[in-house]
């Protein structure tokens, strides 16, 4: 079926909807998880999945303004914020960046000082490895001296944004700091693509995992963050040159179905398409701003319909990857079960939102 704004502002309705309405249905037990299984699936959960959950829908809320949506997204953080907020850590810090990018539009009084003093807490407390790169510790465990490429769009991208909003230019040079101390340790010069991790204990990238979701937050992350703030001319050509080297390899990558696969290189592992979504966001974006290099709209528009067509009658996305620990060899990442979750329905939110703009465009130059 071919891509027409329609269509796809209708699978946006549905998608809103299977997000939302996720629940924990109790099929998935996995012990080698961060959190809870009720975190990665319920709506209802204070972790990373939400939060990323959340930031799809204030996008597409900025987008659209759709007054229904707004009340969504507010009702949540109040209800949330009323219920008292876990400890900081990397994964609890996701929800804050949607609530920042909120009240940088709306300047809610309410909403001020929860994001000031997260923000604060992370620059002054947050554990950190060596040369000064924030540690990924999460809900149930501590990784010491250990960087993961999550935590970028984990944390950096709401340093940014709330120092943006707030005028407070010391989280914005948080988050540039962050993004070329991960840079330096997870970026691997021969691929282009990223690494999922890196240990200060005995130096290494553990199993050296091109790992597709890992490398979406990359795409999504550099991107949003030269989007959300005022970055140094120097650290934004510095990381718009290792985006171009990662989009490069993606491009050859690609499968015939417009998919990625979880491990990128590796042909025995799965189509996977949370990372397909965000590098169908990211990829789209690149060519709409003129920052990525020729076949970013091509290859992002067939990401966005072989993300479509992974979304079922109820508005849930299929065939994403459950919550990723560190792997110590790449079976580790094949054996990754599969399951519906916030982040593969906001994934798919941003892929269509931006497609959207592109399909828009389109259709106006006919």
């Amino acid at each position: 079926m071919p891509l027409s704004c329609e269509r796809v502002n209708s699978v946006l309705s549905g998608l809103v909807a299977g997000m939302t309405g996720l629940r924990h249905d109790g099929r998935f037990h996995e012990p080698n998880l961060d959190g809870t299984p009720g975190d990665y699936v319920s709506f209802d959960s204070w972790e990373w999945p939400q939060g990323v959950g959340l930031y799809g829908l204030q996008r597409l809320w900025a987008r659209s303004g759709d007054a229904k949506l707004l009340e969504t997204i507010e009702a949540w953080y109040d209800q949330r914020i009323a219920a008292g907020l876990p400890a900081m850590n990397v994964n609890t810090t996701a929800p804050m960046l949607a609530l920042s990018e909120m009240w940088r539009r709306r300047r809610q009084p309410r909403f001020e000082p929860v994001l000031r003093q997260w923000a604060a807490q992370i620059v002054d407390r947050m554990p950190r490895t060596p040369e000064g790169g924030f540690q990924h510790n999460v809900s149930d465990r501590i990784n010491d001296d250990e960087l993961w490429d999550d935590t970028l769009f984990m944390v950096a991208l709401f340093l940014a944004s709330f120092g943006q909003a707030s005028g407070e230019l010391r989280f914005i040079d948080e988050a540039e700091k962050q993004f070329l101390v991960h840079a330096r340790f997870l970026a691997d010069t021969r691929s282009g693509l990223w690494f999922h991790g890196w240990t200060f204990d005995g130096r290494h990238n553990f199993a050296r995992a091109l790992w597709g979701r890992g490398n979406a937050w990359i795409t999504v992350g550099i991107l949003d963050l030269i989007e959300l703030a005022d970055i140094a001319p120097s650290v934004r050509v510095h990381l718009l040159g290792i985006l171009q080297a990662q989009i490069a390899a993606l491009l050859e990558l690609q499968t015939g179905s417009g998919a990625w696969r979880t491990l990128l290189d590796d042909p025995t592992s799965y189509e996977e398409i949370s990372a397909t979504a965000g590098f169908g966001y990211g990829l789209l974006k690149a060519a709409r701003t003129g920052l990525g290099p020729p076949g970013c709209r091509e290859a992002g528009l067939r990401a966005l319909a072989a993300v479509m067509a992974n979304i079922d009658e109820r508005g849930v996305v299929s065939n994403v990857s459950y919550g990723t620990r560190m792997g110590r060899d790449l079976q580790f990442y094949r054996d990754i079960p599969i399951q519906p979750t916030g982040y593969g329905q906001a994934l798919a939110i941003l892929c269509l939102t931006e497609g959207l703009s592109h399909l828009e465009e389109m259709a106006n130059a006919a």
